[in-house]
């Protein structure tokens, strides 16, 4: 049993709206870390759009989160809940990502119910498989853990092709099937939004997309609702994407940047970040 994953069960259980910023690599994770979140997400989105340069369509494979998700256990001790997508195939490949991203240092791992390719929650023209084998795909997973206190978190995107009524029915299933934490993507309506922890008896994630199909709410009115995680899922991405085009606009225009600027971090903080003193001392030790 690991101590994060332990970690993250009881944060989970507390229904506080734990808020979850999501990481696209190692030094992500490190910045969520420091700024002392709870936890961290590892973003399937992410991964696909900063790594691959393509957008969230199901471009990304196990391999790949896989690796990801081992740098980022190597740098940092939180619990990390990490997208696996659709399992990358059915009940059988869902199994065999389980394993593999157990070994990898998951704490959760998120499992959707969308047709292969899948897309972005956000994204049109989603559709899902049926719900018999989306609680198969989630039993499955369930049964894969080694580690009992590995979270299977289920994700629905019913409520984009059914309704929301059809998303909640899902939800219920596989909440039914053994999973320990249920998402309910891409619902649209505020009231729905908040009504949603009353409606299913597991813990919930609420997504919450910058520009995207869920009206933002505030953490205190999702944790009054009664969820467990409140998930930006892309934040950090959007917000370094940014970063790097005015830093670089800037250098474009001007010829120059400096720390000055206040456009960049500056030299000393991201020795700072990558733990430059603890190596420095390592060599020491060392030599």
């Amino acid at each position: 049993m690991s101590a994060s994953g332990q970690a993250l069960r009881e944060l989970v259980g507390r229904r506080s709206g734990e808020l979850v910023p999501g990481a696209f690599n190692a030094l992500s994770a490190k910045i969520i870390a420091d700024l002392g979140f709870g936890a961290c997400y590892v973003s399937g989105a992410g991964v696909t759009n900063m790594s691959l340069g393509l957008p969230d369509q199901g471009f990304m494979g196990l391999s790949e989160i896989a690796e990801h998700t081992a740098r980022i256990r190597e740098v940092v001790e939180l619990p990390l809940l990490v997208d696996a997508d659709t399992g990358f195939g059915n009940a059988l490949n869902v199994r065999h990502t389980v394993r593999v991203l157990e070994r990898a240092g998951a704490d959760c791992i998120q499992f959707e119910d969308q047709i292969s390719p899948k897309r972005c929650g956000h994204f049109d023209g989603k559709a899902v498989i049926a719900a018999d084998e989306a609680v198969t795909k989630i039993k499955a997973a369930v049964e894969a853990r080694a580690d009992p206190d590995l979270l299977i978190m289920a994700r629905t995107d019913a409520a984009a092709v059914d309704g929301f009524d059809a998303a909640v029915e899902r939800a219920r299933a596989f909440g039914a099937a053994g999973a320990d934490l249920l998402f309910v993507e891409a619902v649209t309506d505020r009231d729905q939004l908040l009504a949603l922890p009353g409606l299913v008896d597991q813990p919930l994630v609420a997504n919450l997309v910058i520009g995207g199909k869920t009206p933002i709410v505030s953490a205190a009115e999702l944790a009054a609702a009664g969820y467990g995680i409140i998930l930006y899922a892309n934040a950090a991405l959007q917000g370094a994407v940014l970063g790097m085009q005015r830093a670089l606009g800037a250098l474009r225009e001007r010829g120059r940047i400096a720390e000055s600027d206040g456009l960049v971090v500056g030299f000393a903080e991201r020795q700072r970040l990558v733990d430059k003193p603890a190596w420095d001392e390592l060599e020491r030790r060392y030599s």
